[in-house]
């Protein structure tokens, strides 16, 4: 750990913690590059129903636990409240 470089995040540990957040989320983490560094999230809660985009984001990176820019370089998020909610 001397050197400062904080280890990757795995999709299960980002899916994890926005499931841990947001209970009822369907989450798909696909990583972008191959490197563990630059992710997308796919996200569908009930949670998100009448919040605009940026707000269901907030909640997103509020899941994350300020890991963005740490362990996280690069999150590209989907979110939505599933059709029927």
């Amino acid at each position: 750990m001397g050197n400062g470089v904080a280890m990757a995040m795995s999709p299960g540990e980002i899916e994890g913690l926005i499931k841990q957040a947001i209970p009822d989320a369907q989450v798909r983490i696909e990583d972008l590059r191959g490197d563990g560094d630059h992710y997308a999230a796919y996200v569908v809660s009930t949670a998100f129903k009448g919040k605009t985009r940026v707000q269901q984001h907030q909640m997103i990176y509020q899941a994350l636990q300020g890991r963005m820019g740490n362990e996280l370089h690069a999150l590209a998020l989907q979110t939505s409240a599933p059709p029927d909610a």
